[in-house]
This record gives C-alpha cells, structure tokens and sequence, in this order.
C-alpha cells in the first residue's frame, strides 16, 4: 500500500495544526458558526442529529493492521466503542466530541491517515474493487490508478469549490464490483486490439435526488492521457455546472441537460488544450506509484481444493461459510475472505473496536497485516492460504465475523438513517434488522439465492437504494416514517436502476412486505434466474398485485 513520504507527513501535520487552532477559536467565539463550517468540511466534520461526524478517508478502501488498531483506539477513546463501514469505503465516527477532533487528527497522522477532501464540494475518495489486486478476473490492478489521481486531486486548486461533491470510482476486473456506472465519473480499464492499456470513460452516473446511469463519452482513452482528459471533465464541469441550485449542481444534471454528445464535444475541445501537457503520465511515474503496490511475498503453493472439500463434507457451516464468504484468488493456494458485519441484530457496516483490534490481529496472522473495506460495508481478508481457512473460519465464528451471508438478503446496505443523520427522514437500522430476523433462516436465505437490499434513510441515497435488487427509501409522511420500495435495481455492469413498487409502507409493515416479494420471486424464477433476472423477464406487475393485494 502507499506510504508517506516526508512531504506528504508534513503536509498531513500542518493540517491537523491549522484545524486545531480554527477549531479553538470556533470554541472561543472568535469565528461564527457560518466561518467555521467550511472549515470543519475540509476535515471530514459533519454535525449530525446528536453529535459531530467525522468521516476518515480510506484510499480505495486499503488498509494496515497497525491503521485499523489505530481506528480501535480512537473507537475506544473518543467514541463509544465502535465505527462505521461507509459506503466509499471510508471509516466513520458518530460520538466524537468537537473539542476532541484535533486530537483524533492528531491521532490518524501518526499512522498515515486523515480526513482531508471526506466532505465538501471536492473530488472525495477514489473507489475500487474490494479484491483489487489479487482478482482472478483482473485485467490490471486498479489501485496505483487509485492512488495516482488521490495525488493528482488531493488539494488541487481548481477542484477545491466544484458546483459540488464528486465521485470517481475504477474498475480493472471482467466483473464490476464497484459500481463505476453510477458514479460522476466511472473507469474501465481496457485493452485495444494492439494489447495496449486504455480506460473507457462514462460521466454523468449519480443517484440521490436524480438517479442516473452514466453515459460513455470515451471507448478508449489511453493511459497516457487519464489526468488531462479527467482535468477536462472537471474544468467544463467547473464552468458549466449550476452553482445556484445544489440540487440540480451535480455533473449528471449538466451532462442530461447539454446530452451526452454535446458534452463529450465540450471534454474534448478543453482536452486539447491540455493534452500532452504537463500532466500526461509517463511510464517512469507509473513505476513510481506501483513500487507501493507489488505482490506481497506469496508461497509457491498448489491449489488444495480437494482438502476443502473433504472438510465441507465434515463441516457443513464451514461449507455454508466458504460458499458464500470466500473469493477466488490470482494465486493458487490462495483465497480471499469477506468478514461479515452484518450478523442479525448488528446495525450493518458497524464494528467494535474490540472487533477492530481482532481484525487487525487476523490481518498480521492471516494476511500479509493487510485489510480491506468493501463499498457493501463489510471488511476484506485479501490473502489467505487454503491451508489456514478452517482455521480461520474457527475464529471467525468466534468473533462475530463468520455469518456466511455475503451477497444474500441479509447482507444489507445501509446509510445510517434517522439514529443518527439530521438530513433523514426515517431510521434505516431498525429496518434492517427486522428484515434480518425475519429472514434468519439459512436454509432459506440459500435458497432464494444472491439479492441485493439496500436502504436510504433519504433521498440523497446515501444507501444506494436506487441501484439494490431491492431498494428502500424512508420517507416523510404527514410527519410519519414511511418507506418506499423499488424493484429491479443493480450496480454491476448494465446498471440499473430501480422501479417504484407503489406506495409506501408503515415501518412495522416491512417484514412482511419484503416477504411477500421474495414469495413472488420464489414462485416465478427459473432453476438458474437471480431476482433481478426474474424482475426484468415479468416485470413489476406480479410483485405490486401481491404486496398490494390485503390493502385494496
């Protein structure tokens, strides 16, 4: 992973000073509430429902065992034992105290890390795959391209005030696990019929108040030109975006109003002013950056699937685990693991720090001292031998991290609702772990098979309701929690986005409803339909004359 070098530390620690004396002032009287909140923003600090929020950037979602004991400590001392998962594959606070968020910063830059550009109308943290690196179905490694445009954006002058906050996510695998078709800007690494490195380029992707899927403006942009071609997104964004409605300022609202082409036309006529430029990269700064990327110093092993098997038979919650928890690895010999955060009763993407301080123990046992946080809230083991995976179930199960739900129903996103955001209409939590413990059984869950269900506790989709198999938005209604369903949504390659059920639902109705979903769903499919292929072969209307039919 990438280290800091002197230039970098220092430019980390200044920031952490400036922040401790604006925020001893904010304290002292000395700026007004209107001076300090742009301030705070720049340092990942939100004031919510209760408390501050402060949100710690996560590059690409990698982390060091000695960083994640770093976020137990700060869990333990300046929270109230736990932190949160997000959906960027950051980390998030939600009780610190603001006098003490100097002290955290101060805290984070002894181990690399900070909140710098985790809010604010700014480029925020580049996202990718969960299993970069170590995919089986990887064309490239999409993490120096990760950490060469964190460099290239981080502190820029000219993204600093962008008419608002924007998202790039990459993707370097045949499978896209980071749904780069709904975000501002979206990556795929390609090849030409020469072999040589490109990336297709789609814009305008979103969800929040306006769901949009992106709309490619480029098939194949060589790699050369990656930093002045997004250099000439961002500037006709910079110059055409609407600055006087932040509903309406987002790319996607621009990139719809001008169309795709017209807009791509704009890119282009900024891009040759800039092309060949100073940012145009080499193959010198690329070895630079992905020096901090090699393999890490794997074993020569054979692949042992035979043992697993044998050990499946003798153990079937392991074999339960296995299928759904463990991911094929580059390697032979090797796995990668998903460490479940969302057992019932859990609000999902929280962790403890007594459970941070396990991770990061299993992480220096397991897996090179090594972890990942994926964008569906849950943490990632990246490289694990065959021969140690019982082992390591057996522990697993030990510290709540082993529920073998990965990609099931119970696998929820979540945003954390109105237990906590000033800006939700409705809870989000008590959602999920109703539908959790209606949904606890295994055998069942198995067999309706993969289902995304992610809930909003508003419209800024902070969840991604908009993109789940199933999706759930809390709404305000007369002053009343009430949720909304979509159907048919998907963040994997040919996004989709979800179609509105009906009305919506009392909070104690959701259980059922779901229920009444899933049984449609179970009715209709064919031997080899997931739900979302079930949904676009019969449509809404079955599901919608089943949910509603006790109501008319």
């Amino acid at each position: 992973m990438y280290l800091y070098d002197q230039y970098d530390q220092q430019i980390v620690d200044e920031r952490v000073k400036q922040f401790r004396d604006q925020t001893r002032r904010y304290l002292a009287g000395e700026l007004l509430e209107e001076e300090f909140r742009p301030l705070r923003l720049q340092n990942g600090l939100y004031i919510q429902r209760y408390a501050p929020m402060l949100r710690v950037a996560v590059p690409y979602g990698l982390l060091s065992s000695s960083q994640v004991r770093k976020l137990a400590q700060i869990a333990r001392d300046y929270d109230k034992g736990y932190a949160h998962i997000s959906t960027r594959q950051n980390v998030q606070f939600n009780w610190p105290d603001l006098e003490d968020v100097p002290e955290i910063l101060a805290e984070l830059a002894t181990v690399q890390m900070h909140a710098i550009q985790t809010s604010g109308n700014c480029i925020r943290n580049t996202t990718t795959d969960q299993f970069a690196g170590v995919a089986h179905d990887e064309l490239v490694d999409p993490r120096p391209w990760c950490e060469i445009i964190r460099q290239w954006s981080t502190f820029h002058p000219e993204f600093a005030f962008l008419p608002r906050k924007f998202k790039i996510a990459i993707n370097g695998a045949v499978s896209d696990r980071a749904a780069t078709e709904v975000h501002d800007i979206g990556l795929e690494a390609v090849k030409n019929a020469a072999g040589e490195l490109g990336f297709r380029v789609s814009v305008g992707g979103g969800l929040g108040r306006t769901p949009i899927v992106g709309s490619r403006i480029n098939e194949f942009l060589p790699w050369q030109h990656l930093l002045s071609y997004l250099d000439a997104i961002l500037r006709v964004y910079n110059r055409y975006g609407r600055r006087d409605n932040k509903f309406k300022a987002r790319i996607k609202i621009l990139v719809k109003a001008l169309t795709p082409e017209v807009f791509a036309e704009r890119v282009n006529a900024e891009w040759a002013y800039l092309k060949d430029g100073p940012t145009t990269l080499t193959e010198a700064e690329i070895e630079r950056v992905s020096q901090y990327f090699v393999d890490p110093p794997y074993k020569s092993l054979e692949d042992d699937s035979a043992t697993l098997t044998r050990l499946d038979a003798e153990n079937p919650g392991f074999a339960r685990w296995r299928s759904r928890n463990v991911f094929a690895h580059k390697k032979p010999g090797y796995v990668a693991i998903t460490l479940s955060l969302k057992p019932t009763g859990t609000a999902p993407g929280d962790v403890t720090d007594k459970q941070l301080e396990a991770i990061a123990d299993l992480a220096d046992r397991y897996s090179f001292g090594e972890v990942r946080n994926s964008h569906n809230q849950n943490m990632i083991l990246a490289d694990v031998e065959q021969s140690q995976l019982f082992a390591l179930w057996q522990e697993l199960r030990e510290q709540g991290f082993a529920t073998p739900n990965i990609g099931l129903l119970t696998d929820i996103i979540c945003c954390p609702g109105g237990d906590y955001c000033s800006l939700a209409n409705a809870k989000s939590i008590p959602v999920a772990e109703a539908i959790q413990r209606r949904f606890d059984d295994l055998d069942y869950l198995f067999d309706i098979g993969e289902i995304d269900l992610n809930i909003s506790g508003c419209m800024n989709a902070c969840g991604h309701h908009h993109v789940g198999h199933i999706g759930i938005l809390g709404v305000d209604k007369k002053g009343e929690e009430f949720y909304q369903i979509s159907l048919g949504g998907s963040s994997s390659r040919d996004a989709s986005l979800g179609q509105i059920l009906g009305p919506s639902f009392a909070q104690d109705e959701m259980p059922e409803v779901i229920s009444k979903i899933i049984q449609v769903y179970v009715e209709t499919r064919t031997e080899e339909e997931t739900f979302v292929d079930t949904f676009r072969r019969i449509g809404i209307a079955p599901f919608k004359e089943r949910v509603y039919a006790a109501n008319n």
